[in-house]
Order: C-alpha cells, then structure tokens, then sequence
C-alpha cells in the first residue's frame, strides 16, 4: 500500500503492527506533548540522538507534518494516552483528546532499514512470524532534559552470527532511524533478565547460532512520559507506526 492508502486503511479500523507495511516509506514514532513541555522533549531528542531521531515537529494543535500528509489524531493503526505518567488507553484514534497546545514530534523508527536488512540476507524475525518487534526496558539512562528523564528502550532481531556485521553495516547507513546497534549478544549487560518477556511489542524466537541485536528504540520518549509524569501526553502504540510520506532512501547516507 502507498502512505496514503495505509493511513486510509487504520482511519477506517485496520489495527495492525505496521514493520513490513509500505516498502520504501519511512515510518516514524509519534509522542504528542503540551506546548509547556515540548521544548524538554526537543531537548531530551538533542541529547539523545540515537534513541530519539527527531524527523519532524509540529507547530501546537496541528494535525499534519511535512512528512505526513494525513491526520495525526486517525491514520495511525493505534494510540497510547498517557495522564500523569500512566497509561490510562489505548485505542484507534484522539480526535476528541486532541488540544490545541499539543506539540507532536515524528521521530524516527528502525522499520525504516529492515527492507535493506533482508535485501542483504539478513533474516527479520518479527516480519517472518508476522508479529510486532520485542522491545526492552533497559538499565541504561537516557540523558535528562528539563523535567524528562527515563531509561534507554531498545528493540531486537535476532541475527545469524556470521552476519552480525552486514546487519552494524547495512544499519550503520541510516543514522536518522537510529542507525546501528547499541548493543550486541549478552542482553544482560542492558539489564534484561528475559528475552522472552519483552516490555512491548512480541517474545521471538532466537535460534541456535543466532546472536540478539539491539538497536535504539522510539518508544524511549514514551519511556520517558512514563517515568517523568507529565500531565497529558499521545503516543503511537509500539510497533503501530505513523507511515510517513518520506521515503527510506531520504535517510540514506553513502
């Protein structure tokens, strides 16, 4: 489907994790702040680049961006809704939560290089069980910013051991989506007990031979609502992206 095809599809009720949808266009994490806030969470971005890849930013109560032509309260497949730090609800769209003081930031998501992992034979789990990403919680700490503080989240793919490095590679050409790894093999050292107990998205399997791999997540800024508390905020469901009008190749580099 095009962008504007997917987006048309969630606006009318498909829910769906989005990794595999629209080939070549980029998808983006969404995180909706008041306007008192919102400078905090560019700031937070700024000091950490690889976890929060800004793309995008709104002027307060818009609806749209740049990069994506459609409405940002209906045309993703599902939304978090935060109050004090809590998830109080998930659902399929906010157009009556939405505000005019909301400030939304498209940060940029590691579906972007997946295409160009299986283009160089390097297996995507979560695509060929057709599931959503695991993501972790990790013991790592984001640098603060204003009022937002919070733990790295990364997410997962477990990668053959002899093609770890094409895998640092291939990613390693798309900085703006969170570009290589963070972290590879003994999930220990980031502070996750389990692999199979993932904080968001689907447990996957690793096989024997397999090394787990773990690149910087955009769901960290919901992490950081989370831990920080802000009154109000939106969010994408992880793993339920914005499909953007950009395409993969614009955050390409040589």
């Amino acid at each position: 489907m095009s962008p504007e095809q997917a987006r048309a599809a969630f606006r009318e009720g498909l829910r769906a994790p989005t990794s595999g949808f629209s080939a070549g266009w980029t998808q983006a994490n969404l995180i909706s702040l008041p306007r008192e806030h919102a400078y905090d969470f560019l700031l937070f971005a700024q000091r950490n680049p690889k976890s929060c890849p800004v793309l995008d930013v709104t002027e307060p109560g818009e609806t749209s961006a740049s990069i994506f032509d459609g409405d940002l309260r209906t045309d993703l497949p599902a939304y978090t809704v935060y109050r004090d730090g809590q998830l109080v609800d998930e659902r399929a769209e906010v157009v009556d939560l939405w505000r005019d003081d909301l400030v939304s930031f498209l940060v940029g998501c590691s579906f972007t290089f997946e295409a160009a992992l299986l283009d160089a034979g390097v297996p995507v789990r979560h695509i060929e069980a057709g599931g959503n990403v695991p993501m972790y919680r990790t013991s790592r700490q984001c640098r603060p910013a204003g009022k937002l503080s919070g733990p790295l989240v990364v997410s997962m793919r477990p990668v053959p051991a002899e093609l770890v490095a094409t895998a640092v590679r291939v990613t390693s050409r798309y900085p703006a989506v969170h570009g290589a790894p963070v972290h590879i093999g003994a999930p220990e050292e980031l502070g996750i007990t389990d692999l199979a107990a993932p904080d968001f998205g689907e447990a996957v399997e690793v096989r024997p031979g397999e090394v787990p791999v773990f690149w910087a997540c955009g769901v960290t800024p919901q992490a950081a609502v989370m831990h920080s508390k802000p009154p109000f905020a939106i969010g994408h469901a992880p793993g339920h992206m914005a499909i953007t009008d950009a395409r993969d190749s614009d955050y390409q580099v040589p």
